[in-house]
Formats: structure tokens, sequence, C-alpha cells
């Protein structure tokens, strides 16, 4: 992968949140020992969302365009276009090309995931809102650990990141799956592996992560594309993120300003169970049906963590 892959994630911040929950489960519905983190994104405004766990981004510096506004303003909640009675998060950002007007966004649930089954429906866009299209945008839903020193092998992130114009050596729109071993920026070194799946995924679509057993495997509604293992297998806990940001070297030349954005209708997180894209259907609909807006019951990462949104 590219370098640009890896600057998608890299930004300092500690952040000391404990997550809440709004609505407990039935315990003969979902266990009683189960360790699952379910959100409905059932939020109004983004302080609600923060209550539970949840925190934007506002530190400067990379991915992106270099000096960019990390803007927690582009998080929002919105009903879903397709079903007025569901809500969705919404992330936005904008640009014109310049650093000052630029606006990425990012947010994060803490940092204590390891092993287990990951799962998120999000909507993928291949045009902009408005404005001219072309930009190098990706779209993401991946999990992090810091990054302690160069080359550390102590270190975890595993990424669903979809170029809506292509880039990284893709023409066409495409989602990569990358998993990381280490890396360090200077100068450029990286052990990782990646995959890509080179179609259009404009609309709605759930990805899944199973992570179990020595071995990654990543779903695109329902389609397995991609399978690692060995010294890329996660040793340490990630934050959860989602975030939308310009890869600064695919930046049209146009000063007028142009806006993209990605929704996510919910989130899911089973640290005991390695779930199929239908299991998982299955319990998110479970949980709904029991009107579970929002579930976690993952411990805290011992020794206890801070909550860390990136590195």
């Amino acid at each position: 992968m590219m370098s640009s892959t890896v600057l998608s994630h890299l930004f300092i911040g500690t952040i000391v949140l404990i997550a809440s929950s709004t609505t407990q489960a039935n315990p003969e519905i979902t266990g009683a020992n189960s360790k699952i983190m379910f959100d409905d994104f059932s939020y109004k405004t983004l302080s609600e969302a923060q209550k539970n766990g949840w925190v934007p981004r506002t530190q400067v510096g990379h991915p992106g365009i270099k000096n960019a506004t990390w803007w927690s303003e582009g998080i929002s909640f919105h009903p879903d276009q397709e079903d007025g009675n569901n809500t969705v998060m919404r992330l936005t950002s904008k640009t014109d090309g310049s650093p000052e007007n630029t606006r990425h966004t990012q947010i994060c649930h803490q940092r204590k995931y390891l092993e287990g089954t990951y799962a998120a429906r999000v909507y993928f866009n291949d045009q902009p809102d408005f404005g001219p299209d072309g930009d190098g945008i990706v779209e993401t839903f991946y999990t992090i650990s810091p990054l302690e020193a160069p080359m550390d092998k102590n270190y975890s992130e595993m990424d669903f990141e979809y170029l809506a114009n292509g880039g990284w050596g893709e023409k066409e729109n495409v989602l990569f799956s990358t998993s990381w071993e280490t890396f360090q920026l200077e100068p450029w070194t990286k052990i990782n592996a990646f995959d890509s799946y080179v179609k259009s995924l404009q609309g709605w679509n759930t990805v899944v992560l199973q992570v179990f057993d020595s071995e990654i495997k990543y779903y695109i509604n329902g389609h397995l594309f991609s399978t690692h293992g060995g010294e890329v297998y996660p040793e340490v806990a990630m934050s959860l993120n989602f975030n939308l940001w310009f890869i600064p070297e695919q930046i049209v030349e146009s000063s007028q300003m142009r806006q993209y954005h990605q929704e996510v209708d919910w989130v899911y997180f089973n640290a005991d169970k390695n779930l199929s894209h239908n299991e998982v259907l299955k319990e998110v609909v479970t949980l709904r049906t029991q009107k579970i807006k929002q579930q976690d019951t993952v411990p805290h990462w011992l020794p206890k963590l801070d909550s860390y949104c990136g590195l």
C-alpha cells in the first residue's frame, strides 16, 4: 500500500471518556456474560454520542491535506433517507483545495477492542454533494492502536478504506483492506498486507471483519475478499474509527468548494462469537427488536488504558 494509507491514521490525542449504555440489553437475548458493543446512532446531537464514549477528532495533523482542520461540526445525525423512522450518523468533509478551507472529519470509540467480530452498515458516496468531482476521497471504517516507536512490533491496525475516485495505484472505485504489523514514516518503511475490491459501492453496504485464531477476514456485503494472518495479526487493543478525508496528491485543480459525506447506520462488535454476515444482521435485528439503541459490555483493556482515538 502507498504511504498515503498509513497517513489515514496518524494523529495524537489522549482523551479519557468512559462509555455508558443508554439502554441495557435483555440478558436472555445477548447472554449475561457477552462482550458486545452496539450503537444504532439514534442521537440528535454529537454531545449525546459523546456520553456513550464517542470522541470527535479535532487535532490538526495527518492524514489528508496538510494543516487542514479536523471538524467536529462535520459529525451530525439525520433521518435515514430510505426510512424516516431510522436515524444515521453523517460524516461531512469539504475542500476548495486549500488547507485553510479544508475540513476533514473523524470519530472514534474507546481503545479496548482486539479479537472478535466487527461490523458496520455504511453509506459510501461516489460523487460530491456539490462542486467538481474527481478529488481523492477516503471513506473508512477501521481500528487502530498507538505506535509507540518507529517499527514497534506491538502495534495493531485493520482498515476498510473506500476510494470513490480511485487512488493508491487504482484508477476506479476501490475498497482497500489493509492489516498492519508496523511502519515508520522517515524513511518510509512498512510491514503490512493488503487487498483491493474494485467496484463501485455507491449506497448502503455492510462490512464485516472477523478476527479469530490468528486470521483476519474482510467481508463486503457477505463476500469474503481478503484474508490476512501471520505477523499482521493484531497484538494490542485498538479504538474503533470512522473518518472521511482527502488525498493531498489527488486534489483537482479547482478553487470551487466541494463537499462529500459518508453515513453510518449502526456499528457492532462481539468479542466472543465468530459471526457471519447473516448472523451479524440477525444480531442487529434482535437488538433493535428489543429497542436497544446502544449497548457496551466490552470491558476496558487490561491494564486499563486511556481512550485513544489514534496515535
